[in-house]
């Protein structure tokens, strides 16, 4: 993007307007359990959803308020507990949690949103749910990004600055993930604020467009989850003329916004269940866009070659064989594959290569792969995870 010089990370901290809390309520020790953000005025919201059919209350009344209203002023959060398959129950727990935080704010009902992760089929521990939500202050912390996490191993945090016009803006993102993670969506939840001013529709239009590009690109272990959901708030108080699809400086806010969700897409990818390294494949020559992703995708997925980089082996054939599973079109006489800028495969044969060199290589905490398959001008890109023994300690005991 040409505007992606025309923003920098900075510090983490909040928006203009926007504030936070994390409490532990008792539903597990020693970390906040219970979140929520909020804005001191209502914020124009967009957001996409789990793909999975079994959809959770939660995300079921998050995704409804969201697109009828496209507004939200305060989005409560737990974990421990998914609130998935649970009903009617369910459903009236989701409700209270938002009244309980209306009330609190003194704001409507139907500006607040609800988000859960954890243990799918349990019922919400409702007397520790409120009595947190009670406990729940307006700061200016990063304690929320620890009440949503599970499995992860750390929070997944960024803040990027960048101006619109005369205007300083800011953007924060967070999120959590890192078992059952697989596109379209995953087990995963990440929250964009940014104090610029932004339509409705065009953040809807680029959060649509950008979490297909990071958030459904990266895949740890092939399954979807009930919870899933991203959700950006632009609550405007950077005071910048509104955004609109014809305004000149959207390329700026795109590439803002495009940075921080990579930047947590691959964060995620990179804590996986277990995980030791992170994997990036980059595919060119594609003949489509779609083509591109998707062989990106199936390498990043494939058990076969994460297991094989866990091993730091350089089987590159693993990743042949997976290109080959794929409905994409390419020749498959063709193809050339490096790993960490290594050559491994030239016009899909064997290249000649120091084994033991590429094998050290692998020992990093990145893989790259790249891909060329000369059979176009398009490119894909994906990102992942080995697949290790802790993966199957962790989920082994991850039961209700």
């Amino acid at each position: 993007m040409n505007a992606e010089k025309e923003y920098h990370e900075i510090e983490f901290t909040w928006p203009q307007g926007f504030y936070s809390d994390g409490v532990n309520t008792g539903m597990r020790q020693n970390r906040p359990d219970l979140g929520w953000i909020y804005s001191k005025i209502p914020a124009a919201a967009a957001g996409v959803y789990t793909t999975n059919k079994v959809c959770a209350a939660p995300t079921t009344l998050t995704k409804q308020i969201v697109t009828q209203n496209h507004q939200l002023q305060a989005i409560v959060m737990n974990s421990v507990f998914a609130n998935s398959c649970t009903g009617k129950q369910g459903e009236k727990d989701v409700a209270v949690e938002q009244q309980l935080v209306a009330e609190k704010l003194h704001i409507a009902p139907s500006l607040v949103g609800v988000a859960s992760t954890g243990l799918i089929g349990s019922y919400l521990p409702m007397e520790k749910i409120t009595a947190g939500i009670k406990k729940l202050q307006g700061t200016k912390s990063d304690t929320v990004t620890e009440a949503v996490m599970t499995t992860d191993t750390r929070s997944k945090k960024i803040s990027v600055s960048f101006k619109l016009g005369k205007q300083e803006c800011v953007m924060t993102g967070f999120a959590k993930g890192s078992g059952m993670i697989h596109p379209n969506m995953a087990t995963m939840l990440a929250f964009i604020t940014t104090d610029a001013a932004v339509s409705p529709v065009v953040l809807q239009n680029l959060i649509s467009e950008l979490a297909d590009e990071t958030f459904n690109q990266i895949t740890v272990d092939g399954d979807t989850s009930t919870n899933d959901m991203v959700v950006a708030l632009a609550n405007g108080a950077a005071q910048n003329e509104i955004l609109t699809s014809s305004s000149h400086s959207l390329t700026i806010f795109k590439a803002a916004l495009h940075h921080v969700l990579a930047f947590l897409a691959q964060s995620i990818a990179a804590d996986g269940e277990g995980a030791t390294k992170l994997v990036e494949v980059n595919v060119a020559g594609a003949a489509s866009v779609q083509d591109g992703k998707k062989i990106a995708k199936a390498i990043v997925g494939s058990s076969l070659v994460k297991a094989a980089l866990f091993g730091n082996d350089p089987n590159w054939g693993r990743v042949m064989s997976t290109i080959g599973t794929t409905d994409a079109a390419f020749d498959p006489q063709t193809i050339t594959i490096k790993l960490n800028n290594i050559l491994v495969v030239n016009q899909s044969l064997a290249a000649e290569f120091d084994r033991d060199a590429a094998a050290e290589s692998l020992k990093g905490s990145k893989v790259t792969i790249d891909v060329d398959l000369h059979n176009g001008m398009f490119h894909g890109q994906a990102w992942g995870c080995d697949l290790t023994y802790g993966y199957v300690k962790i989920n082994a005991a991850y039961h209700s």
